[in-house]
């Protein structure tokens, strides 16, 4: 197979899984889009955490937020739990890698507040425990995952909301929760700040 026919069949992969995902989760956006906008319009924040790829995700959406996405507006309350590198390695040393970002969630989230929890697979031990830790502190999960939904599928409360990426292959599953992210900033600012 040349490069071309591999790079063309990256490029149909990626449209077909989006297609199926749209199928399957149109209402589940919109649904994540009005539970992000409640959060936001009552004053609370959004946390992110993810690991590897899904630590980069949970960074840039929390900069679109803080900053903005297309549209001019006031900045939005969110932060990536994946940026303070003397937190992540004081917990990770202290504790243990599965806490890095519970410890965080547990000391910074507050009643009302949304935790975005990212994980390909729905498995990861980290984000998990985070999850664990926004209930406690009486927070709601907004979960992105892939493939079968993993174990965060079957911890979310009635309450909590998960997209999930239709496709096992790891890489089709982060280009979905980049369009999810996407989604999600444009309907902010669709609710939030409409043009006029």
């Amino acid at each position: 197979m040349s490069l071309s026919e591999r790079i063309r069949g990256h490029f149909q992969a990626s449209i077909e899984t989006k297609q199926r995902t749209l199928q399957t989760s149109l209402p589940q956006i919109v649904a994540a889009i009005e539970q992000m906008v409640s959060v936001l319009r009552a004053g609370n924040k959004v946390l992110a955490c993810g690991n590897g790829g899904s630590a980069a995700d949970a960074q840039h959406f929390a900069a679109e937020l803080t900053c903005r996405f297309e549209r001019e507006r006031p900045g939005l309350a969110g932060l990536a739990l994946t940026t303070d590198t003397s937190a992540l390695t004081a917990i990770g040393n202290d504790y243990s890698f599965e806490q890095i970002f519970s410890k965080q969630v547990q000391a910074l989230a507050r009643p009302g507040d949304l935790l975005l929890a990212i994980s390909t697979s729905g498995n990861s031990a980290n984000v998990i425990k985070a999850i664990e830790a926004m209930h406690a502190a009486g927070g709601g999960v907004l979960a992105l995952t892939g493939r079968d939904g993993g174990k965060i599928a079957a911890m979310l409360k009635p309450s909590d909301l998960e997209l999930r990426s239709a496709s096992p292959v790891t890489a089709r599953i982060q280009e979905t929760h980049l369009l999810f992210l996407h989604c999600l900033c444009d309907g902010v600012d669709e609710v939030l700040y409409p043009l006029t």
